[in-house]
């Protein structure tokens, strides 16, 4: 039986969860994620991205907060921006700036790689979420890298859940995470993936994030917003890493997706505020 089948056999198959294996139930998960992410493309939302830099004493380098809606497009989505907020510090005292990307030196590294994150890891057009695919291994496409092994059974907040380990196979260099997905047993869909470097990164990343990466690993929070449909509703992740010889950066990354609305393709959807101007105050964090 080719994948494909299998996977519209085991979503339409009742069976016991006794007799579910660990590569069952990741491939019912593939077959919901690949129908989830159909589903996305007629939901509007709001999300929050915020970026921090730290330097190697713990002290803030910089710091930007942005809010954006997301609007759903045939081929994948929009992102408007609708408030922002950013600060850097400077001879001991933080400087504040409305203007993303805003460098105020002639070589400020900060500025660049704060706008580049956001960018490449929370607004990859290639997922209808903006979340890059290749961070967590639940698609059929990329679960096809990684071993994937039962560890249990639990309660999760309001959720049964199975707890699968997942590391990278051997052969192959393009899967590099392992770590954990806690999978709900009544529908099949991530209520949560933890992930963790567990290969050497591909070049293209460590060219995007500097020549010496170390400690990085993503959590991601799922929530159901409507029938099969599941939506990221928090990521974050952090990890250091280490430029040339003079820079080195604790990064972390933390994004939020709120206010789920489901619309038509061809429409677009007016009336969000800024969260800052619906309560008086930023989002909680």
């Amino acid at each position: 039986m080719n994948r494909a089948l299998m996977l519209f056999v085991l979503s339409t198959t009742a069976v016991p969860a006794s007799e579910l294996s660990a590569d069952e139930i990741m491939d019912r998960v593939a077959a919901n994620q690949d129908k989830s992410l159909a589903e996305r493309k007629n939901w509007t939302y709001r999300q929050t991205v915020l970026t921090r830099l730290n330097r190697t004493n713990g002290k803030l380098a910089r710091e930007e907060d942005k809010e954006y809606v997301v609007v759903p497009t045939p081929k994948g989505f929009e992102k408007e921006l609708v408030r922002f907020s950013g600060k850097y510090e400077h001879k001991g005292k933080h400087v504040e700036y409305d203007e993303p990307g805003y460098e105020y030196k002639e070589m400020d590294i900060d500025a660049e790689l704060s706008d580049e994150l956001a960018d490449e890891l929370m607004s990859d057009k290639s997922g209808r979420d903006g979340l890059s695919p290749g961070l967590f291994p639940l698609t059929s496409k990329e679960q096809k890298k990684y071993d994937f092994k039962l560890r249990g059974r639990e309660r999760y907040r309001d959720h049964e859940v199975y707890r699968i380990e997942f590391t990278p196979k051997s052969e192959g260099d393009d899967a590099f995470w392992a770590g954990e997905a806690l999978i709900d047993t009544a529908e099949f869909q991530p209520v949560l993936i933890t992930s963790f470097q567990a290969k050497p990164l591909p070049i293209a990343v460590k060219m995007l994030l500097g020549t010496n990466v170390k400690h990085l690993g993503f959590k991601v929070q799922y929530k159901k917003v409507a029938d099969g449909v599941w939506f990221p509703a928090s990521c974050g992740g952090e990890f250091s890493l280490r430029a040339l010889f003079f820079y080195g950066r604790k990064i972390s990354i933390a994004m939020n997706n709120s206010g789920f609305q489901k619309t038509d393709v061809q429409s677009r959807v007016v009336g969000y505020e800024p969260i800052a101007a619906q309560t008086g105050s930023g989002p909680d964090r």
